[in-house]
């Protein structure tokens, strides 16, 4: 392999995104992925290998970054438990709305990689996932939150709302206003949808 010059990889990549947003993985072409990150067909193969290294590579980069900033959080000892959720809330909604290509890839792709070989799809996310039920176990264990919850459900019932809303965002932007859905987000995954202001 050469050895990588600037940011061609960074750029065949972000390129990737877009072409897999636009078109699909499965109808994606490396020909359009080229012409968009402005290289040749073979510099492409010089970095990856096939579509499907290049789909493993945008997920390592999006889950590895977010596990090794969760991570920095977590050891943090000035924040409160209901503090560093609402910092991991926020790490995940804006990555996933760096751009409306991004937020697209993820809710298509992943599951479906995750579906199909779990055991190839990036370390990371289960390393961030795990990281994530410990900020909600220790909130439990100290009362910051309701001892009732199963914490592998609430899991997958966090992580289902943010790839369904995040998709209606990147595709009815108007409907799904960015402020609207995190606030939201965070307001129903903390207090549910009891009014416990009513006597």
């Amino acid at each position: 392999m050469r050895k990588k010059e600037g940011n061609k990889e960074e750029d065949i990549l972000k390129a990737a995104i877009e072409v897999f947003a636009q078109a699909g993985f499965y109808d994606a072409k490396i020909s359009k992925i080229a012409e968009n990150a402005g290289v040749s067909i073979g510099s492409i193969y010089v970095y990856y290998k096939n579509k499907d290294d290049i789909l493993n590579k945008i997920f390592e980069k999006i889950w590895g970054s977010l596990f090794h900033n969760l991570d920095a959080l977590v050891a943090r000892s000035d924040l409160s438990m209901v503090e560093k959720y609402d910092a991991m809330i926020d790490m995940i909604f804006d990555t996933f709305t760096e751009n409306s290509s991004t937020a697209i890839v993820i809710a298509h792709e992943q599951q479906r990689l995750l579906l199909r070989n779990r055991d190839s799809f990036t370390e990371y996310y289960d390393k961030f996932v795990g990281l994530g039920e410990k900020i909600v176990r220790e909130g439990i264990k100290k009362k910051a939150f309701n001892p009732n919850i199963d914490v592998n459900i609430f899991r997958h019932f966090l992580l289902g709302a943010f790839r369904d809303l995040i998709t209606s965002w990147a595709v009815v932007p108007d409907e799904f206003p960015l402020n609207l859905v995190r606030r939201n987000i965070k307001f129903l995954s903390k207090y549910g949808i009891l009014n416990h202001n009513q006597e």
